[in-house]
């Protein structure tokens, strides 16, 4: 992860949500009142550390998934880097 000039990480942000799909052929919720958003975490593995652990709850309901999101991608869509 790149460092900012105070040695602090940089912040690549990224979102965590999931619900149950519609049909596991697509990404369509069921219903969207009822997406779990999860949060937003500072990098990419702190991030899915959190995705495991919620996939991992859901595991018996096969239609539940969970996703995350890199948020940073969105927001600066012409800076490159590596997650």
């Amino acid at each position: 992860m790149t460092q900012s000039p105070d040695d602090t990480p940089e912040q690549l942000l990224h979102l965590v949500f999931g619900g149950e799909l519609t049909d596991l052929t697509k990404i369509e919720f069921k219903d969207l009142k009822k997406l779990d958003i999860v949060g937003i975490y500072p990098n990419y593995a702190t991030a899915y550390d959190v995705w495991k652990t919620k996939a991992q709850r859901t595991v018996d309901n096969a239609n539940m998934r969970y996703f995350i999101v890199h948020m940073h991608r969105l927001l600066e869509p012409d800076r490159e880097d590596e997650t």
